[in-house]
């Protein structure tokens, strides 16, 4: 491990606390007492050029509460960046962008665990880039800062946690902290955050790596946080953090013993039933639970102390769901550990979608719609760190119905934001590229029913839609969410985990791929970190589940169609000099508006020369593709050109132009095999004749030939 260092300085009379370290190839900073004196704890901390500020406060516990109120957020400032936001007419960081939503969960999944059970006291964690270093992403520096507030706060934080982004090199060597550039030509692109004990969060995206990749580089990740643990250890000691009082909401143990009394023998094997029966069968225990106690206590006293109840009965569940694993291998719903729920898909279930899909896994439903546009229709995407375009984009919604809830429906939160950009890194790795099929795609997975895993059914629905949709995928790409139970030193990992094993359950997660291998990964760890051996089994029992899956839906369809919807535009693609874009535009765009006015198709012009003509007209896009091709086709000696314009008529020849802006001479001699006295005997100005390019002359003149044309086509 680097040596660490602290040194102290006494601004303002605060002492200025800094220790550092080597991580990664750089020098890790963090400094207290520079900035945020009102906060509970605030570090500023430096790697590179890229500053974080990690602020932490503590609030009182909220009455009333059944879930820990911690709030993370990781604020881009294009400032860090030195930039000024490209919108007209925003210039002030507004709404969070979706990568910031993203990796202010990236931040929250690790830390979020590390806080005891039952703690209700009001956490806000904030981590503000303020200086950017572009050689690499500021997201794992963010949750150094944030997690070394929480330390210095005194709250039951069972930190510290760290995280390094990991990439993979052409040679197959793992590194971290890779630029943008690297990561978007590496074959893997993978987070993990650890504390001491282990493995505390893992996400991924993969171009078909494969399992023993992904492992390969979780023990790389694990062994490089290492010294971004011990320098905030040393932090909290050097500081002299003093322990906050707190107090437990949890069940008064004279409740829970009381609730485990009754509801022993109503649970357990009587209770391993499919859903929805199970569901129902705990509904109706629920009712017969809550009228039995508050008969014994008496209505009033017991409305004082329902929640507490509430909370020993769903305690009391958890128990028995985690008995049956460990003890019988039995789950809720009567299934083997490594036993798929029914299945069941169709697609083109919407006449006038691209293409649509339905995909079904016990009760958990997702339905997608796939549609194409030009590529002019793709999102513009202006953050911190981008300013890019966003070709292929997946949303997902997922109101109360689904849930059996009255729920008012709002914005998408970061719960759908994240299932929804899950879902979409699963896929892009087998997108075609924009040569192949130069359409924009939006997949939309509208959630019809929840039990667990709906981001994989996002996963296996969108794949199916886009096969619907006619997009040539490079492979087809199933998901599945896995589990975990740890007992002692053993644990029993689940397939195709459901509500009830991700409630009881350890750890949640997610994985994606093909045949060949992952296209994205994410772990989500409720114990307090896990060794990456534990994960590999995961990830082994996780390969083969996917496999299953994507048999079905292969049964499906099997194949994407060869064409598409009839309500889908046309789009194809040609190549030009980029020279030549100024002449397809025209002067003030006069050339390309009448392309597109008379042919009535949308062209979309790229700095490399790309040109993509769309039109749901097939005869429109060659009308404009042929006026394009006219315009940049440079002339070429011997090569016939029929009906063209004479656009003059002289008295030793006539010019006709055969090609925008390229005119040449047919001499007198060369307008009829029988000699002609006048040009204008044979033509006048207007005509359309075939004309035959013989030369060009040393001064790009071009000489014409009616003559000889009429020759060529005879032959």
């Amino acid at each position: 491990m680097s040596q660490i260092t602290t040194k102290t300085i006494n601004p303002y009379g605060k002492d200025l606390v800094v220790v550092e370290t080597e991580f990664c190839g750089r020098t890790l900073t963090l400094e207290v007492n520079r900035v945020g004196f009102r906060t509970t704890a605030s570090v500023l901390v430096r790697y590179g050029d890229t500053v974080v500020l990690g602020t932490a406060m503590l609030g009182k516990p909220i009455q009333g509460m059944d879930y820990f109120p911690l709030s993370i957020d990781y604020e881009e400032k294009f400032y860090a960046a030195g930039k000024i936001s490209g919108s007209r007419f925003i210039k002030r960081e507004g709404r969070p962008s979706d990568d910031a939503i993203l990796i202010g969960r990236l931040i929250d999944r690790p830390i979020r665990p590390l806080f005891p059970k039952g703690y209700r006291n009001e956490v806000q964690g904030v981590a503000s880039v303020l200086s950017m270093d572009p050689a690499f992403r500021p997201d794992m520096v963010a949750m150094i800062a944030m997690s070394a507030a929480l330390m210095l706060t005194g709250a039951p934080f069972d930190g510290p946690v760290a995280g390094v982004r990991v990439g993979m090199t052409e040679s197959g060597e793992y590194q971290a902290f890779m630029s943008a550039e690297e990561l978007n030509a590496s074959k893997l692109d993978l987070v993990v955050a650890a504390r001491e004990g282990g493995v505390m969060m893992v996400e991924a995206g993969a171009n078909e790596a494969t399992e023993e990749e992904v492992v390969a580089a979780l023990k790389f990740a694990e062994e490089a946080v290492q010294p971004a643990l011990a320098v905030q250890a040393e932090l909290a000691k050097k500081v002299g953090v003093k322990p906050v009082e707190y107090e437990l909401t949890l069940p008064d143990e004279k409740i829970q013993t009381a609730v485990d009394a009754w509801v022993a023998g109503k649970l357990g094997e009587d209770l391993r039933l499919p859903y929805p029966e199970r569901n129902e069968m705990i509904g109706v225990l629920k009712e017969q639970f809550h009228a039995a106690f508050a008969t014994e206590l008496g209505e009033q006293e017991y409305t004082a102390v329902r929640t507490q109840y509430d909370e020993a009965f769903q305690m009391a569940l958890h128990k028995d769901v985690r008995a049956g694993i460990v003890k019988d291998g039995t789950r809720p719903d009567g299934r083997k550990l490594d036993e798929i729920r029914p299945l069941s898909s169709e697609v083109g279930l919407l006449p006038r979608a691209h293409g649509s899909s339905l995909f079904t896994r016990g009760m958990t439903q997702g339905m997608n719609i796939v549609t194409l546009a030009p590529l002019s229709y793709a999102q513009l995407v202006d953050t911190m760190e981008k300013n890019e375009e966003r070709r292929y984009m997946h949303h997902y919604n997922a109101p109360g119905y689904t849930v059996g809830e009255v729920r008012r429906l709002g914005s998408p939160g970061r719960r759908e934001i994240g299932h929804g950009y899950l879902a979409e890194r699963a896929l892009t790795a087998v997108l075609p590229d924009e040569a192949v099929f130069p359409y924009a795609i939006r997949s939309v997975t509208e959630i019809m029913s929840q039990n667990g895993s709906t981001s994989m059914a996002a996963t296996c629905s969108s794949c199916l839609a886009l096969m619907d949709a006619g997009v040539p995928l490079k492979a087809p790409v199933s998901g599945i969410a896995m589990g975990l139970m740890v007992d002692g030193d053993k644990f029993y990992v689940l397939s195709d985990i459901a509500d009830a094993e991700d409630f009881a359950g350890d750890m949640d997660f997610k994985v994606t791929g093909t045949s060949k291998g992952i296209t994205a990964l994410q772990m989500d760890m409720k114990v307090h970190g896990l060794p990456v051996a534990t994960l590999a089994q995961a990830l082994a029992q996780g390969k083969d589940g996917r496999a299953f899956i994507l048999k079905h839906m292969l049964e499906t369809i099997a194949e994407p169609r060869t064409e598409l919807s009839p309500y889908a535009p046309r789009v194809e693609s040609i190549q030009i000099n980029p020279d030549k874009i100024r002449e397809i535009i025209g002067k003030g765009g006069e050339t390309i508006q009448k392309i597109t006015g008379e042919t009535g198709t949308e062209i979309d012009i790229k700095d490399d020369g790309t040109v993509m003509i769309a039109s749901p007209n097939g005869d429109s896009i060659q009308r404009a593709k042929d006026w394009i091709l006219s315009i940049v086709e440079d002339p070429e000696v011997g090569k016939i050109y029929v009906d063209k314009p004479v656009v003059s008529v002289l008295d030793f020849g006539a010019f006709v132009q055969i090609m925008p802006g390229k005119d040449g001479l047919v001499h007198v001699s060369e307008m009829s095999e029988e000699r002609v006295n006048k040009p204008s005997d044979v033509v006048k100005e207007g005509d359309l004749v075939t004309v035959k390019l013989v030369a060009i002359d040393d001064r790009g003149r071009l000489q014409l030939s009616m003559k000889a044309a009429q020759r060529e086509l005879k032959k």
